[in-house]
């Protein structure tokens, strides 16, 4: 199964480091935010990634492009020409790259990565996000489900809008706006998603989170996965240092050796 990870927005509110990479590649312990999204969904098996850039793209193609050589030891023969890899540092993943447009809204960026998902259900997740989420049990609530799309709902207070539940919990029945501290469920990311779903984004300018969640609701075709353990958006530099306090300090979501 393929991840897509949107990864083209500007990063407005964390301009102190998003003027130079953007928002996925600012690093928390030393490493891309995305580098550790990629090694938590790595841990359960999934670990062909389909990158959504658009801003500053080019530093996300330089980072893999020299992925190796930045993380392994190797000898150079300088007489034949030839290079040997200690692949200790290496990761198993495969990584595709897609200039989605640097303009593009979320739900752009996702329908102009369609040829390169496969055609099966697929995972989909921000850039800019951690969690602990058990991915295995995700993926097997979307697959008892009737849904075109599950969505990990998160508690988190304050700026993020919050979505509205049916009755038993099992379907999004709607969208609240922004501002309501009151502690709700929010869209925490971590979608399971089918093809269909493309189907209901227009073009560049579609935001995943309006018109195509909307007409997912109306065919009941959305689902949500409660999640009560540990979720951590950064969208600010606030936001970044308290991910650094954490990762520490021993975070939740390194799951990996």
């Amino acid at each position: 199964m393929k991840v897509a990870i949107l990864a083209g927005g500007f990063g407005t509110r964390l301009t102190e480091e998003t003027t130079v990479r953007p928002k996925p590649m600012v690093e928390i312990g030393g490493r891309p935010i995305m580098w550790h999204i990629m090694k938590y969904y790595a841990h359960f098996g999934l670990r062909d990634f389909v990158i959504l850039g658009g801003y500053k793209v080019d530093y996300i193609r330089d980072y893999f492009m020299r992925y190796r050589t930045a993380n392994c030891d190797f000898t150079v023969d300088l007489a034949k020409g030839q290079v040997e890899w200690s692949d200790s540092a290496a990761e198993d993943w495969r990584v595709t790259v897609l200039d989605t447009g640097s303009n593009s809204m979320t739900g752009g960026r996702l329908r102009r990565a369609r040829q390169h998902l496969d055609g099966g259900t697929f995972c989909l997740t921000y850039g800019d996000g951690l969690s602990n989420v058990d991915i295995n049990a995700l993926v097997a609530s979307h697959r008892s489900s009737d849904v075109w799309c599950t969505l990990t709902a998160v508690v988190q207070p304050g700026r993020f809008g919050a979505l509205r539940l049916s009755d038993d919990g099992a379907r999004v029945a709607g969208f609240r706006e922004k501002g309501v501290a009151d502690g709700g469920l929010i869209n925490g990311g971590f979608f399971v998603c089918e093809p269909e779903m493309l189907d209901l984004i227009d073009g560049d300018d579609t935001v995943l989170e309006a018109e195509p969640m909307d007409r997912l609701i109306e065919r009941g075709k959305l689902a949500s996965y409660p999640h009560t353990g540990f979720w951590q958006s950064m969208d600010t530099l606030r936001d970044k240092h308290l991910l650094e306090d954490l990762w520490a300090s021993g975070p939740q979501w390194r799951v990996w050796s």
